[in-house]
């Protein structure tokens, strides 16, 4: 074993030996370079120095030719070029890392046994190795690798760290401590001259004493140089008395060249044929052995699959007989549950009486077997037919099988309409629970977004009965936010929820996406927090969508947007920002819709301001909807109402609200023929009464009847419902049995008792 390196002082070595306590054992594999960087980064913060040992097999030296063929120094140079491009990326590394480095050369066919001697030599404390690029199979056959071999023969003072893609793969620590250093034993030095540069084992720990080395060197390189020279011109000088000697001089020596060249050439071809010969040998005995080992390994792998195989059915089988067991259990537990469940779902709904039950094939026939004839829109929900059920036109709405929360907004829109009255929302006439069909009051104009926008070519609706769609918008948005014991926040209020009748009174439907808000968060916070945001995109509330926090003000943003809409008919996009723009440069008059000539500016302006109060972004901004928004709107629908008297006054007055009571009168009958035939036989016995307080002029209001008095002679008293944004609390359907209807004509009332549908 050769050891090469410098040499040093007995005071030098000792302090060599006491810094140089770890070393990494390096190859030219990329295992080598990570051990190295994990050595930097780890074990050499205190003492940044490091020993990089290579072991080189002394059998390489010959690459396949003959002692004789190629000379000492040809064969030392090419030792010496080769380490030193297998040391100089680790000391470019260790320049750029400030760590000093010292390069050993070991000469060895065992590479651990070399390392281990060393280790033992200069009481090295730490070894770090690079892991072994072979696999288990072959580590299994073979001769140990060099780290599993440093695992179990270094000394018990050395810690040994195996390293694998930047990270430990193993670690033997140290049991004893290292033994007192003692300097290493001297070398007799080599004494320095052209023919031997000690390129191998350079030291980079002073770099003072380097330039000097290299000083002396070019010193000595220049004088050989000058006898060179010297030496050439000698000969020179001696071919020349040759040449005028003997004449034939130049034909000899040319000979000579030739026959050199082609022996050259002939060497040549044959080392180069037979370094071929034997590479493809080496690589025929490598292919064999793979081939060996891999079917040693596959019949390894295969019997260790056979006994697995043979566990897993036997663990498989006793699992069978378990779950046999178990299934059993759970198929006499599942028959017991679904027959209690089948049970409790016959007796609930035989005791809901909330609405009216129709079969799938009521509605079948109602709607043709749905027809696209009769298809009259199509939601997220699903598709809406027109239909007529008991001789009474209604709006059936079928859920789709592919809707995501379809079952769920079905089951929420019962639970709302079926529970709630009021003359702005849409009436709920009956259900089919079995098939998700929900069966609605049929509204001639359809909705608010096909009339604003003109669709089908239908004319443009007046700002004065704009101005009343608003207020009664708000009338029954105010009546599902007061809602007890919880409020109801809609969560989709849009202009294509809100159906306008035959004389545009406009409902509030859709409420699937409703949400019940719990009242103490609603009287302190104003919010809830939910855990997905719901509802229609540009009229989402900002703050709930970013926060999830849901109150009764989020839907007086959708509101605002709705009421801006409804005075410039157009899309909801950027709308409030194009509004208030055009309200600073003085320009809002080309916002309003051009298809009304006669709008009132100063009221239109007014208006468009309290919807912009309402689309504020931050919630606290926005006014309450009962005293500020609700007044607001209640009077600029008086101001149409005397706007619409004003003009139509001339003495025809009380024709006129008799005419038009009579429409509305003769509209309610023929959407409800049985309920008529039932109400004139009590009429006679309802007398003129007055107008109750917030009561329309003409109209009908739904409430439940209260009746003072016995006998024939009871007559019915207001009920505590929702008009016109009153305030009273609203009650619910399942605290009466029928319905009342109101007619309010000239300062008084006559009613008409309207059964509730039963069962």
């Amino acid at each position: 074993m050769q050891v090469a390196g410098h040499h040093h002082s007995t005071d030098e070595n000792r302090h060599l030996v006491a810094a140089y306590t770890t070393a990494v054992a390096v190859d030219k594999d990329k295992n080598s370079q990570q051990a190295v960087r994990w050595t930097v980064d780890h074990l050499l913060i205190s003492s940044p120095v490091v020993v990089l040992i290579h072991v080189r097999n002394p059998a390489a030296n010959h690459h396949g030719f003959s002692m004789s063929e190629v000379s000492p120094e040809a064969t030392r140079e090419q030792i010496e070029s080769e380490m030193s491009q297998l040391f100089l990326p680790y000391r470019g590394f260790c320049a750029r890392k400030g760590i000093q480095s010292k390069e050993v050369v070991l000469e060895e066919t065992d590479v651990a046994k070399a390392i281990v001697e060393y280790i033992n030599a200069h009481q090295i404390s730490n070894i770090v190795v690079g892991a072994s690029n072979r696999n288990a199979i072959t580590r299994k056959f073979r001769n140990p690798d060099v780290p599993t071999s440093l695992m179990k023969s270094a000394p018990d003072f050395c810690t040994v760290y195996v390293i694998a893609k930047g990270k430990t793969m193993t670690v033997r620590s140290a049991k004893t401590q290292a033994p007192s250093a003692v300097a290493p034993p001297r070398h007799a030095p080599i004494p320095p001259s052209p023919q031997h540069i000690p390129t191998v084992g350079l030291e980079h720990d002073d770099q003072r004493e380097v330039e000097a080395e290299m000083k002396r060197l070019r010193l000595e390189l220049k004088q050989t140089m000058d006898m060179y020279s010297t030496a050439c011109k000698e000969a020179i000088t001696a071919k020349q008395k040759v040449k005028s000697a003997c004449p034939t001089y130049v034909c000899i020596r040319s000979s000579l060249l030739h026959v050199n060249g082609w022996l050259m050439i002939y060497q040549t071809e044959q080392a180069r044929e037979f370094h071929q010969w034997k590479l493809e040998e080496a690589r025929r005995i490598e292919e064999a052995k793979h081939a060996e080992e891999a079917a040693l390994a596959v019949a390894e792998m295969e019997k260790a699959k056979c006994r697995a195989a043979i566990e897993a059915a036997q663990a498989a089988q006793r699992l069978a007989e378990i779950e046999a067991q178990k299934r059993h259990n759970a198929e006499l537990n599942a028959k017991r549950e679904a027959e209690e469940k089948k049970k409790a779902l016959e007796a609930l709904a035989h005791n809901d009486i909330r609405y009216r039950k129709y079969s799938i094939e009521e509605i079948e026939v109602a709607t043709n077997f749905f027809a696209d004839s009769l298809k009259i829109g199509e939601g997220g929900y699903g598709p809406v037919y027109k239909a007529c059920l008991d001789h009474t036109p209604v709006a059936i709405k079928v859920l789709r099988p592919d809707a995501a929360q379809g079952r769920r907004q079905f089951q929420q829109e019962v639970e709302v309409l079926s529970c709630i009255r009021h003359p702005n929302m849409v009436l709920l006439l009956g259900a089919c629970p079995e098939y998700g069909c929900l069966v609605y009051e049929y509204m001639d104009n359809g909705s608010l977004d096909d009339r604003l926008f003109r669709r089908g070519n239908t004319p443009p609706i007046p700002w004065n009965v704009r101005f009343k769609i608003a207020a009664e918008i708000a009338t029954g948005l105010l009546f599902l936010h007061q809602t007890k014991p919880e409020p109801l926040v809609h969560r989709d209020l849009k202009p294509a929820n809100i159906l306008l009748d035959r004389n545009y009174v406009s409902k509030i439907s859709d409420v699937g996406l409703a949400r019940l808000v719990p009242p103490s968060v609603a009287d302190s916070v104003t919010q809830y927090r939910m855990t997905s945001t719901a509802g229609t995109f540009c009229y989402i509330d900002p703050e709930y969508q970013q926060t999830g926090m849901l109150g009764i003000k989020s839907d007086i943003y959708s509101l605002g947007i709705m009421l801006l809409q409804i005075i410039t008919a157009k899309p909801p996009m950027g709308l409030t920002h194009h509004v208030q723009k055009a309200i600073d440069r003085g320009l809002f008059a080309e916002m309003l819709d051009p298809a009304v000539p006669d709008w009132p500016m100063e009221e239109a302006l007014g208006y468009a301001k309290l919807a912009l109060k309402c689309a504020e972004l931050r919630r606290k901004d926005r006014p309450d909807l009962g005293t500020v928004i609700l007044p607001e709107l209640n009077r600029l629908r008086n101001l149409g109402h005397a706007w619409e008297a004003t003009r139509g006054s001339g003495g025809g007055s009380s024709s006129s609200v008799s005419g038009s009571f009579g429409r509305v009168f003769h509209s309610y009958a023929n959407l409800h023929p049985r309920t008529m035939s039932q109400a004139q036989q009590v009429s006679p016995l309802v007398p003129k009464m007055p107008t109750p307080r917030g009561a329309p002029s003409i109209g009908l209001i739904l409430g439940p009847p209260i009746f003072s008095g016995t006998g024939d002679e009871q007559l019915p008293r207001w009920s505590s419902v929702e008009i016109d944004g009153g305030g009273r609390d609203p009650v619910k359907s399942s605290d009466f049995c029928s319905s009342f209807v109101y007619c309010c004509v000239d300062g008084g009332v006559s009613g008409l008792r309207v059964p509730q549908y039963s069962k």
